[in-house]
């Protein structure tokens, strides 16, 4: 039912997305289509849930707005048709009148299937309310569900104590270097599973279904999921990493300065560090930095990409354009400062960051 839904919802899309295109083609303007025009045509829509149909006409109607908005960002292009093999696996479905529960912390109920059993990663409080919920599949074939919810939230009297301050500098070997010179991880999880993965690989490189245009066999669909399933436990290990390092600062620290950095751009092959830059996840750290500082009323500080942190000396406030060069590992100064330079650095981007609060406050 699960692979069922997720079809319709793909079809239902792509029709609706056509007949707007045709529409315009034939009158200039963009039609109105709503997923019950279709059911007669193709009979099995009916047996899905029509809320997961209404959702997708929904999320068409926003691609739409996002597409001809006078704000739109420059990522949002016309909407584009779903492919069975490139696209999500997912759908949302909304509760309406109790179709959708938990049931003793084992089970969750859903509108066309009923109930699943699920292992429950928290349990509501009796006050919540479910809004929807959105089932997805990852690649290494296991499936997922996301319950929102709705409760009013108590308002956080906490203050900060901008005294109580940290500042962070990235890292390539360790995620990143504080102002106390200590390092963030000690893992690289990509490389640690690199051997297995490419075994893995070799072994699916054989069989028949990889070269282009070959059917592919079911060996080759088992091998593929093996594949999936090493990197998605990669992904995971590097997510609860980074969520275990980000609420330990979070809870440790009131104001936490960083820089703004394009971690695109130092993924790229210039740098020649890209794999260990993406092995990092350092984008996604800063993001869990940022909702839970906001959460406990804290101060995530932000500083310009362009400030030269690793070239300022934070005793004496001398430049060394030397350190430029990413090879010179440590800072040497004049006035007697021998320190590791991402400390240093670390260091300037707290004095800075502490700069910019005081100036907003």
């Amino acid at each position: 039912m699960f692979a069922k839904t997720f079809g319709c919802c793909r079809k239902i899309y792509n029709l609706m997305l056509s007949d707007k295109i045709e529409g315009y083609k034939a009158t200039g303007k963009f039609p109105m289509v709503t997923p019950a025009k279709y059911k007669n045509d193709y009979p099995y829509l009916k047996e899905v849930d029509s809320l997961a149909l209404a959702n997708k006409q929904m999320d068409l109607q926003e691609a739409f707005r996002n597409t001809f908005s006078k704000t739109r960002k420059k990522k949002n292009g016309f909407p584009k048709f779903k492919s069975a093999k490139r696209s999500r696996k997912s759908y949302t479905t909304n509760n309406q009148h109790g179709t959708v529960v938990i049931i003793d912390s084992k089970y969750i109920k859903l509108p066309k299937i009923g109930k699943v059993k699920a292992v429950i990663h928290r349990i509501p409080d009796s006050d919540w309310i479910i809004k929807s919920a959105t089932v997805s599949q990852e690649s290494d074939g296991k499936y997922y569900i996301s319950v929102l919810f709705e409760f009013a939230s108590a308002i956080n009297p906490y203050v900060a104590d901008k005294t109580n301050a940290i500042g962070l500098d990235y890292a390539s070997d360790g995620l990143y270097v504080d102002n106390n010179g200590s390092v963030g991880t000690n893992h690289k999880y990509y490389r640690e599973s690199h051997d297995k993965l490419a075994k893995a690989q070799r072994k699916l490189s054989r069989m028949q279904g990889s070269k282009k245009h070959e059917a592919k066999s079911n060996n080759y669909i088992k091998q593929l999921r093996k594949v999936n399933k090493i990197h998605r436990h990669i992904s995971n290990q590097r997510l609860d990493n980074l969520h275990k390092i980000s609420t330990k600062i979070a809870n440790s620290y009131d104001v936490v300065c960083v820089e703004s950095l394009n971690m695109r751009s130092m993924a790229n092959h210039g740098f020649g560090n890209g794999k260990a830059t993406l092995d990092n996840g350092y984008g996604m750290f800063l993001s869990m930095l940022e909702y839970k500082l906001s959460d406990r009323n804290k101060y995530l500080i932000k500083v310009d990409k362009w400030f030269p942190s690793s070239q300022i000396c934070h005793c004496c406030g001398t430049i060394h354009p030397e350190m430029k060069d990413l090879t010179i590992r440590k800072m040497t100064c004049d006035c007697g400062l021998a320190m590791n330079r991402d400390q240093n650095a670390a260091i300037n981007i707290l004095l800075e960051g502490l700069r910019l609060l005081a100036e907003v406050a």
